[in-house]
C-alpha cells in the first residue's frame, strides 16, 4: 500500500509540474527527454574469480548470409520494413513444407519445418563486416589453384561421389561442422561453462566440445593438426580473446568450413563480449595468408536461448550414410540397366 501511495504522488507531481510549463515548453521538454541518451552503465555479471560470465546456453541462429548477395552490393544495412519483407521472402523459397516439385524434390527437402531453427534475419546484410563489400576476399594464385582441381575432381567423379564414406563430407560422416560454427538449418545451440582456468564450449551440432586454456600456454606442437584447430584464451578487458591454430587441412572438404577454402593455415581469433543480459557480441578474424589475399572478420550476434540441449546422436549408427551409399549403388545398378 505504501508502494502504491509513493507512486501515486510521484504521478501527481509529475502532471501537476506539466500543467504548470506552457503547451510547447511541454513538448520541448519531452522530446528532450526522449532524445537524451542514457547515461546508466550495464554492468555484466561475475565469476567468483572477476570475470564477466558468459555461462549459459545460446544461440547464433540467422538467416543472414555469411556472404553479402550480389543483389544488395553497397548496402550494408536493410531498413526494418526491408528486412521484415526479405525474411518473410526467404522464409516462403526456403520452407521445406512446400509441395510443389516431384518426389525427388520432396525427398531432397528432407526435413519439414517444425525442425527447422532458421532464426531472425539480421538488418545487417552479411556477418562479414570486413572487408565493407561484405565479400570473402579473394583468393591467392596457390588457393585458386586447390580450387580448381577440386571442381575438376567433381565433374570429372560427378557432382554427388558416394565410392566410399570418405567421398561425402565431413558433417556427413559425424566428424564435425568445425570451429568456428557457421549459424545452420537446425542445431545452432551453443553451451559456455567457466572455470578459473578454463572455457567450454560445447556446440550442439555433432556434441563436439571445445576446452579453452587461460593459462597463458603456448600452442601444441606444429605438426598436431585438429579437426577445430588447437585454441588458446585470455582476458582483454571484459572480452574473451580465443586464439586458434593447428587445424587439419581436412577441414576444406567440409561443406560447413567457417572460412571457406581455408585449412592447415587458417588462424582465427574470437572475440567474446557479454553486451546486455541476453546478448553476446561474438566476431572472428580470419588470417590464413595462404588462403586469402587479406584478413577478414564475421560478426555472428549470439542471443541467449532455454535449454536443455540435448545430445545429438549423429554417431548412434549413422544410418544416413549407410542410406546414401546403398543409394549410391541403386542409381549405379539402374543406369546399368538402362545401358543394357
Amino acid at each position: 500500500m505504501r508502494k502504491q501511495f509513493l507512486v501515486a504522488i510521484g504521478v501527481t507531481a509529475a502532471v501537476w509540474t506539466l500543467g504548470t510549463m506552457p503547451a510547447a515548453a511541454q513538448t520541448t521538454a519531452a522530446v528532450a527527454k526522449a532524445k537524451a541518451p542514457s547515461t546508466k552503465i550495464w554492468t555484466p555479471p561475475r565469476t567468483p574469480d572477476g570475470k564477466p560470465d558468459l555461462q549459459g546456453i545460446w544461440t547464433n541462429g540467422t538467416m543472414t548470409p555469411l556472404e553479402r548477395p550480389r543483389e544488395l552490393a553497397g548496402k550494408e544495412f536493410l531498413t526494418e520494413q526491408e528486412a521484415a519483407d526479405r525474411e518473410k521472402r526467404l522464409r516462403e523459397n526456403l520452407s521445406t513444407d512446400r509441395r510443389d516439385g516431384g518426389a525427388e524434390v520432396d525427398v531432397g527437402r528432407s526435413y519439414n519445418e517444425l525442425w527447422r531453427e532458421r532464426g531472425k534475419l539480421l538488418q545487417r546484410t552479411s556477418l562479414i563486416v570486413d572487408p565493407p563489400d561484405g565479400r570473402l576476399p579473394p583468393l591467392t594464385p596457390e588457393a585458386q589453384k586447390q580450387a580448381q582441381a577440386r571442381a575438376e575432381d567433381r565433374r570429372r567423379r560427378g557432382p554427388d561421389p558416394a565410392d566410399t564414406w570418405e567421398d561425402r563430407n565431413l558433417a556427413e560422416r559425424c566428424i564435425t561442422r568445425g570451429a568456428p560454427k557457421l549459424p545452420g538449418g537446425y542445431n545452432n545451440n551453443f553451451q559456455i561453462i567457466q572455470t578459473r582456468g578454463y572455457v567450454a564450449i560445447l556446440q550442439e551440432m555433432i556434441h563436439e566440445v571445445r576446452y579453452i586454456p587461460l593459462d597463458g600456454r603456448p600452442h601444441i606442437d606444429d605438426k598436431v593438426r585438429l579437426w577445430m584447430g588447437d585454441s588458446r584464451g585470455h582476458w582483454d578487458g571484459d572480452t574473451l580473446v580465443v586464439d586458434t591454430t593447428n587445424f587439419n587441412n581436412k577441414i576444406i572438404s567440409n561443406s560447413f568450413n567457417c572460412c571457406p577454402g581455408a585449412g592447415t593455415s587458417l588462424h582465427v581469433v574470437e572475440r567474446f563480449k557479454l553486451v546486455d543480459a541476453d546478448t553476446v557480441d561474438y566476431r572472428y578474424t580470419v588470417d590464413d595468408p595462404a588462403t586469402y589475399t587479406r584478413p577478414w572478420t564475421a560478426s555472428v550476434p549470439m542471443t541467449r536461448t532455454e535449454g536443455p540441449i540435448f545430445e545429438y546422436a549423429c554417431h548412434e549408427g549413422n544410418y544416413a550414410m549407410v542410406d546414401m551409399l546403398a543409394g549410391a549403388r541403386a542409381k549405379e545398378k539402374a543406369e546399368a540397366a538402362k545401358k543394357k
